[in-house]
């Protein structure tokens, strides 16, 4: 399960991509799919848009589009776990459809972001640092 900071982190070359892009290539290589809340899509375009404008966020989901991540719509389920975990950890709201969705699916969430430290060590998600947190 990818958030918004690993798919970013590789888009732009940050530290960490390499991680994203090996798990990319592996999902392509094995014809499997990484996952990805559609809300935390969402957040990586507005901010695509925000910093470079439309044309680049259209660029940049047309890429994504081509990625081997399957998009998971937020429906109610989703939303009313996210709204449980916002309730109680201090995470972006969009954050909190990633940490949601890796509960549901039972899913190793793929970050670099801290604010979910606090989450991994209550055993509320499993992660996989791209960035190791400290």
């Amino acid at each position: 399960m990818l958030d918004s900071y690993a798919l970013i982190a590789f888009l732009e070359g940050e530290a960490g991509g390499e991680t994203v892009e090996a798990l990319l290539k592996e999902g392509l290589k094995n014809n499997c799919f990484l996952y990805m809340s559609a809300v935390n899509l969402g957040e990586v375009i507005y901010i695509a848009e925000r910093e470079r404008g439309l044309a680049k966020a259209q660029q940049v989901l047309a890429r994504i589009d081509e990625m081997p991540i399957a998009v998971v719509d937020a429906g109610r389920q989703c939303s009313l776990a996210a709204a449980h975990i916002k309730a109680h950890w201090a995470l972006s709201y969009a954050d909190c459809f990633a940490a949601a969705l890796c509960q549901l699916m039972d899913a190793v969430l793929v970050t670099g972001d801290q604010e979910f430290v606090p989450l991994e060590a209550a055993g509320a998600v499993t992660i996989r640092w791209i960035v190791e947190p400290g």
